[in-house]
């Protein structure tokens, strides 16, 4: 096995193994720190001018949330009469309420955060061997792609809730036709504010829409805070099972013993396991909201895609459709990795197990049993330690979807 040049005898040294690993590191978490730099949750190591520009972001995000969720929620008390129009506008503000919950798990979880960027960091740094840095980049650019995706549907949901569908409907024409103005994606009630007016009904559009694209950016922020550890611990996963297939035999070119590989292996297994509990006490908040919210809204926009889908007119019906697409994705996504982080640490179980022990050392070998009991406690993420984040766990999402979704038909009928 080839190794990586400059290769120290510690790995106390402070020169890094990885000569690269400043670049791999920035390819692995720049989509990262764009996309949550963005809502000013992304951790910083030193404080100053960036640390309050951040806080002013937070200050800033909060302010569009609210503009949404309050003048929206008293417009549904004091002038929505009919049910399904109540229900519409609900159930939109409902996925702004989840946005809400996420951004305040995110700024409350940022030492954490940081906490996690720093393991990923070392991990770069103390790549030795080639396939090593090979198997992260795998993961590393899955994990981005995972993001990338994500971010696919949710802005574009954004652009066709806030762009197209305002643009598409026809202006409304009152006083005689003295008065004409567009209808907001979010109605402000006018005992707040008379929206109707010129340029006070283009002002608050444009605040609505910066709303809606923060809304969505915590969403991808927080889906790709998911992918990027999970992915990562994955990846470290199967450096892992690399060291164990080397564990009798060495690697050609290495000077090393049996012990010394062992010793490897055991504090390797500790550092993933303590950075797989890191990142599931991280996301279990974050992925609950996301279980339970996602599981309302996939139900919400199945009946409005039901209800108002016009083949002659179909942008609205489209932006459901996007919307539901992205949702069920979203939530997709945090089943999907966790069920692979979980067949990863099964097949480090089996790659233990089928260590050629009776070749080792009597003592060595006794050591294995250690490596076989911490890897028979396999690591699975939950949803608030409620919910297995699992494909089963997907599949029961949206069978209660279709639940709630038919309850809502016959409710409604």
């Amino acid at each position: 096995m080839e190794k990586l040049p400059h290769y120290p005898d510690t790995r106390n040294d402070p020169e890094p193994y990885n000569q690269n690993y400043k670049d791999d590191l920035r390819a692995s978490l720049q989509m990262n720190a764009w996309i949550m730099g963005v809502i000013g949750t992304w951790p910083l190591k030193h404080s100053g001018i960036v640390t309050l520009w951040y806080r002013v972001l937070n200050v800033i995000c909060y302010m569009l949330l609210a503009f949404l969720l309050i003048p929206s929620s008293t417009f549904i008390v004091l002038e929505i009469k009919d049910f399904y129009n109540q229900l519409k506008l609900g159930s939109a503000l409902s996925f702004f309420l989840m946005a809400v919950m996420k951004y305040c798990a995110l700024l409350l979880r940022e030492d954490d955060i940081r906490r996690c960027v720093d393991y990923i960091e070392n991990d770069w740094r103390n790549v030795k061997y080639t396939e090593e840095r090979r198997i992260m980049l795998e993961n590393a650019n899955f994990g981005r792609r995972l993001v990338i995706a994500c971010g696919f549907f949710m802005y574009g949901g954004v652009l066709l809730y806030f762009i197209a569908i305002p643009l598409s409907r026809a202006k409304i024409v009152e006083e005689d036709g003295n008065l004409t103005y567009r209808r907001l994606p979010f109605p402000v009630p006018s005992a707040i504010l008379d929206s109707r007016r010129s340029p006070i009904n283009e002002i608050i559009y444009v605040i609505q829409m910066c709303g809606g694209f923060v809304a969505h950016n915590i969403t991808v922020a927080a889906c790709g805070l998911a992918a990027l550890l999970v992915m990562h611990a994955c990846g470290q996963l199967q450096v892992l099972m690399s060291w164990l297939d080397h564990l009798v035999d060495g690697r050609e070119g290495v000077n090393d013993t049996a012990d010394e590989r062992l010793a490897m292996i055991i504090q390797l297994h500790v550092r993933i396991l303590n950075f797989i509990s890191l990142t599931e006490e991280l996301l279990h908040e974050i992925s609950l909201i996301e279980v339970v919210g996602c599981t309302l809204n996939i139900c919400f926009l199945g009946y409005h895609l039901m209800v108002e889908w016009d083949f002659q007119q179909p942008v609205s019906g489209l932006t459901y459709l996007i919307l539901l697409i992205s949702l069920t994705f979203n939530i997709f996504i945090f089943c999907y990795i966790g069920e692979l982080l979980t067949e990863q640490t099964v097949k480090v179980r089996e790659s233990s197990y089928m260590i050629e022990w009776h070749r080792l050392p009597k003592k060595t070998s006794l050591a294995v049993i250690l490596i076989l009991c911490m890897s028979n406690a396999t690591t699975r993420l939950t949803a608030g330690n409620i919910i297995e984040l699992s494909i089963g766990s997907f599949g029961d999402v949206i069978k209660s979807s279709v639940a709630y979704l038919n309850m809502l038909r016959t409710f409604t009928t």
